[in-house]
């Protein structure tokens, strides 16, 4: 699975004008399933971002989790992160999961960051989303269960 990260203050997503998903201080989550991704790569995904030290202590350096801060989540489906570039012009997304597995992965993944205590809430897969936040920082991190 690959995931998009951003430290937030707030993030939102709507479809067709109504906010199906928001949170407050905390992470907006883009998320993309990829073949071969399984319940247990969304669940190492998830153990993995709740854990991730994004987060500023009181001397102002990032030494807190998501989980130690009690900030929220919005995670957003995006297989536009499994674009592939590498000929011409046009990106090529035939590497990302298929739409079936994809959305039961991105579930998955919500909700084992539920389970692990955080406050995820999400958008709606497959639907033309607005998605609006304010980056906090800004920080934004790159994960990919591939890479390690």
């Amino acid at each position: 699975m690959r995931a998009l990260l951003q430290r937030v203050t707030e993030a939102s997503v709507t479809v067709e004008g109504e906010t199906v998903g928001q949170c407050g201080p905390g992470l907006l989550i883009l998320v993309c399933a990829m073949p071969g991704d399984t319940y247990d790569t969304a669940k190492a995904l998830a153990t993995k971002v709740s854990k991730l030290r994004l987060f500023k202590d009181d001397a102002g350096k990032m030494n807190l989790s998501i989980l130690q801060t009690g900030g929220s989540a919005l995670v957003v489906s995006q297989f536009t992160l499994a674009a592939d570039t590498s000929r011409g012009n046009r990106p090529g997304f035939s590497g990302a999961a298929k739409p079936e597995e994809a959305e039961t992965l991105y579930l998955q993944f919500a909700h084992a960051l539920r389970d692990l205590g955080v406050t995820a809430e999400t958008g709606q897969f497959g639907a033309e989303m607005s998605v609006a936040l304010t980056n906090d920082g800004p920080l934004t991190i790159w994960l990919d269960t591939e890479a390690g």
